[in-house]
């Protein structure tokens, strides 16, 4: 696969931005390991390789055992995670697929015991910012390093 365009020279202002919002979402005190795994997912559903490869790598960096990132595409049935990134992790899938999800109670539910207003808030718009950039990685043919 080739890549399309480089999106950081093209509209280097617009990612700018996105680079901010990324930095402020890291700074709102929600676990760096958790927001791993939620980017993860999110870029395994959106079927981002540049991604998936990024946040697998950065994950292993912050601590993350091979086994528990083998496991994020089964969570579901996986033993490997607690109830809080079972939250997160279900929040994500909705609000991923929220064409067809519509963002279950049940869903909400989950995350509403597991997290406060603000955490609930700071969460989805970290789910929206990897969304976001898997747009851009797969719009574009980001191609992960060899």
């Amino acid at each position: 696969m080739e890549p399309r365009l480089d999106f950081y020279k093209a509209s280097p202002d617009a990612v700018k931005a996105m680079l901010g919002l990324q930095a402020s979402i890291s700074k709102l005190g929600l676990d760096a390991g958790l927001l791993e795994l939620v980017k993860l997912r999110a870029s395994q559903i959106n079927g981002c390789a540049y991604c998936v490869d990024m946040h697998s790598l950065e994950a292993r960096k912050r601590g993350e055992t091979e086994r528990r990132l083998y496991a994020v595409a089964a969570w579901q049935e996986s033993p490997f995670f607690t109830t809080r990134e079972r939250a997160a992790l279900a929040w994500t899938e909705s609000l991923t697929r929220v064409a067809d999800t519509h963002a279950p109670d049940a869903d909400y539910a989950a995350l509403c015991a597991e997290f406060n207003e603000r955490e609930r808030v700071d969460l989805t718009l970290a789910i929206g910012a990897i969304n976001v950039w898997n747009r851009l990685a797969i719009g574009f043919r980001s191609v992960p390093a060899a």
